[in-house]
């Protein structure tokens, strides 16, 4: 049986009334008006006992001017998968229109991060799943309009194709390619995983080898992340606007700039790591990436906010930044939330940058100071004997001049 007999030119100017064949029993039927619209074409019988190849059925795909040729391919592959299974697919379609119960991809891939969640070794996945699928929720449980898959999350999954991931992926695919391409990656999975479910047939849209590949050039070699930073001079200015805003996200965001760390660390840390006379933040090394503790020196700022926040009822193992819901942390989302809302087109991360630029231009701390500062791993002997050290009495300087710079203070302490 032969496929994709029709091509573009051919659908545009064809205008002879009738069936045109592409193959695989799906059609581009032109009406004497010259309307267009694409049918699927297959033999059914209601019941299987009795003989005969059962009567010819029509299932309507769509108008030309909604439905493409490539689109049109792919609902007649889903179709005939289902005639091959033993479902009707006139009937399928018509029982999830009277029920409204057709799943959605938000719904799909909430599912799939659930079920695969208790197998991943790095808890940060499923943060890194949930912000690239627009799954991340704010305070108030509703989804944050963030992440590459807006748009796609609340459609059908069994209407997915292969335009939709395109317009996701082609705006990052040249700039963020290590990005755009772990996303493919998890909307290919979500995608295998409602095939599995029976909640869609046909080819995966989002599958590399053989589709997509066919379409966007190969993928570079990794890239590093890039986190837009806002510049360190007007770092304080931002910190006075912030403090104007009332909420435990506005206190979590501030203590993460003062104390240059990163959001996990900020959104998970409990009052039974905080030693505020000996003014000292111990992470655990669950929490931190490089899989160690780290001490981070408190500056007086510091130790206000957290004075602050103190002052609500608390147990010893008590998150300092709770969430809404009893028990949980701040989402992941609802820091950046804050920074759109501030219209600060700036992530999270960056103030991190923020710091590091500030300690190597605008102070004469030692580099390896700085990088400790951060956790960073870095690899010479010096550096690694800092690491051995903690540094911490030398960090505690450095924080505490940052502290100053983000008060606004004209003088700098020296290293």
């Amino acid at each position: 049986m032969q496929l994709n007999r029709l091509n573009a030119k051919t659908v545009a100017t064809i205008t002879k009334p009738g069936r045109h064949a592409d193959g695989g029993n799906l059609y581009l039927v032109v009406n004497p008006s010259g309307a267009k619209t694409w049918a699927f074409l297959f033999r059914w019988k209601d019941d299987p006992s009795t003989l005969g190849s059962g009567r010819l059925r029509e299932l309507g795909l769509g108008p030309l001017q909604s439905v493409s040729l490539a689109r049109a391919r792919e609902l007649a592959a889903a179709a005939r998968e289902q005639v091959a299974a033993g479902v009707d697919p006139i009937a399928a379609r018509r029982k999830v229109r009277e029920t409204g119960n057709a799943p959605t991809f938000g719904e799909v891939a909430e599912a799939h991060i659930a079920t695969m969640a208790p197998g991943w070794r790095n808890p940060k996945h499923i943060d890194q799943w949930r912000t690239t699928l627009s799954l991340q929720r704010g305070d108030d449980g509703a989804y944050v309009d963030s992440g590459y898959c807006t748009g796609l999350r609340d459609k059908a999954v069994a209407d997915v194709t292969t335009e939709d991931v395109l317009s996701i992926l082609t705006p990052i695919w040249a700039g963020k390619n290590e990005t755009a391409s772990r996303l493919r990656g998890r909307i290919e999975a979500v995608l295998d995983a409602a095939k599995a479910k029976g909640l869609r047939s046909g080819e995966n849209p989002a599958r590399w080898k053989g589709h997509l590949a066919l379409t966007l050039p190969r993928r570079q070699k990794l890239q590093r992340g890039h986190h837009e930073a806002l510049p360190y001079e007007e770092v304080p200015a931002f910190l006075k606007r912030l403090r104007l805003v009332r909420g435990m996200s506005a206190f979590a965001l501030e203590f993460l700039i003062l104390t240059a760390a990163r959001s996990g660390e900020v959104r998970g840390a409990r009052w039974s790591e905080m030693d505020l006379k000996a003014r000292v933040w111990t992470v655990p090394a669950d929490r931190m990436k490089a899989g160690r503790p780290h001490r981070v020196p408190l500056c007086d700022r510091s130790v206000e906010v957290l004075q602050v926040v103190a002052q609500l009822d608390h147990a010893p193992d008590d998150l300092v930044f709770p969430g809404q819901k009893r028990g949980a942390p701040l989402s992941d989302m609802s820091l950046t939330a804050l920074l759109r809302r501030l219209k600060l087109d700036v992530t999270v991360h960056g103030f991190r940058s923020s710091f590091r630029d500030w300690a190597g231009d605008a102070t004469a701390f030692p580099r390896e100071v700085a990088e400790a500062a951060l956790a960073h791993a870095v690899g010479d002997a010096t550096e690694a004997a800092y690491r051995r050290s903690d540094a911490l009495e030398k960090r505690r300087k450095l924080m505490d001049a940052w502290g100053e710079f983000l008060a606004g203070a004209n003088e700098e302490k020296a290293a």
